[in-house]
């Protein structure tokens, strides 16, 4: 749908340069506000990589909440990549395709919610060093990119933005454009969350009920999960 060329590219090289670009840019600001908007509605609302991040941030460290943010914000990458390409709807029209991708997106999750209740309780301290049993940057970046890009809801909520709001006529550096504030925005988020819950205050309250809190949100995932792989489009 979008074919990337060097005439795409330089405007992005030149665009605080140009006054052309630059008065194309404001000729797709109510596109651009719109997506951003929608794609904050999208990023602050309660799900598997929400659910995710506070996991990692509670139990292990912020360095793992971020570098889960940092997963998630490749997954966003590749469900754009494959979104401006059209893919993304022969996914959508190939039934047993996207009930692959939903299902193991919803074992993920479930796989994921049962580690978390049957867990034992984490060497977590009070401290700015990394916990003795905290997750590798692979690891933590693994969970993060596995739990967004094995969502399909992710996958049909950039369809249907590359559907219903951004025109295939759309420059192909405007739609770049987008794609660098989509995933900045949720990457910030993210991080945001992991922060907070790394408050000394927070992860005080999380060791006085650890083993609830994690077993809720165990018991989210797992729930997010049956939801996912029950849900038809």
């Amino acid at each position: 749908m979008f074919r990337l060329g060097v005439e795409d590219i330089s405007p992005i090289l030149f665009i605080f340069g140009s006054n052309k670009y630059l008065s194309l840019m404001m000729e797709y600001l109510p596109l651009i506000g719109t997506v951003t908007l929608l794609n904050l509605l999208a990023a602050v609302s309660p799900g598997p990589d929400f659910v995710m991040i506070v996991k990692n941030s509670l139990s292990y460290s912020r360095k793992t909440g971020i570098f889960t943010a940092i997963g998630i914000g490749l997954g966003l990458c590749v469900h754009l990549a494959y979104c401006a390409a059209g893919i993304a709807i022969l996914i959508s029209k190939f039934v047993v395709l996207f009930s692959i991708i939903k299902f193991l997106g919803a074992g993920y999750l479930i796989y994921i919610g049962l580690s978390s209740i049957i867990s034992k309780k984490s060497k977590l301290e009070l401290s700015d060093e990394k916990p003795a049993d905290d997750l590798t940057f692979m690891q933590a970046f693994k969970m993060g990119f596995f739990t967004n890009i094995l969502n399909p809801k992710v996958t049909l909520f950039f369809l249907s933005l590359f559907t219903f709001v951004i025109s295939p006529t759309t420059p192909t550096y405007i739609v770049l454009f987008l794609s660098f504030i989509m995933v900045a925005t949720a990457f910030i988020w993210f991080t945001i969350v992991s922060i907070f819950f790394t408050q000394q205050r927070v992860q005080k309250a999380f060791l006085r009920f650890e083993k609830p809190i994690n077993r809720f949100l165990g018991s989210l995932l797992v729930m997010l999960g049956v939801k996912i792989a029950l849900t038809f489009k």
